[in-house]
């Protein structure tokens, strides 16, 4: 069997901050930007990785689920647990520098881990997760 991840979805409510924090900050390349007002789907990914992106999307916005899903939904995005990836870098210090000194909120300085890893964790602008560990 051949599977790749071609795409991971995390929640966006504001796509000017999403971008914001995922191509400005992150510095990862805007792939598709559709929509517009705050119905807006944004897939961004690194450069020089064209066949791994996120979709940032708004939340909810399938028809399917219910008013309660969705208020539950933007409840957990509020409180930073619903949404989270983890990304990986050969420079963490230089990363946690650089978003630490825009506007990310920072959930935790770069730190070894006990189970072998050394990582750091920020929260995007919709409160997702994001861990970035360090590559060795």
């Amino acid at each position: 069997m051949d599977i790749t991840i071609r795409t991971s979805v995390l929640p966006q409510d504001d796509p000017e901050a999403a971008l914001a924090f995922y191509r400005d900050a992150l510095g990862f390349e805007v792939r598709s930007d559709v929509g517009q007002g705050s119905m807006r789907w944004i897939t961004v990914g690194p450069v020089g990785q064209p066949d791994t992106s996120i979709l940032l999307a708004p939340p909810a916005a399938d028809p399917g689920i219910t008013k309660e899903e969705q208020r539950t939904i933007l409840e957990m995005m509020a409180k930073g647990t619903y949404g989270w990836i983890l990304l990986a870098t050969r420079d963490l210090d230089g990363t946690f520098e650089k978003l630490q000194s825009g506007d990310a909120e920072v959930v935790q300085e770069p730190t070894e881990q006990p189970y072998g890893i050394r990582d750091c964790a920020f929260r995007d602008p919709a409160g997702n997760l994001v861990r970035i560990q360090e590559l060795r």
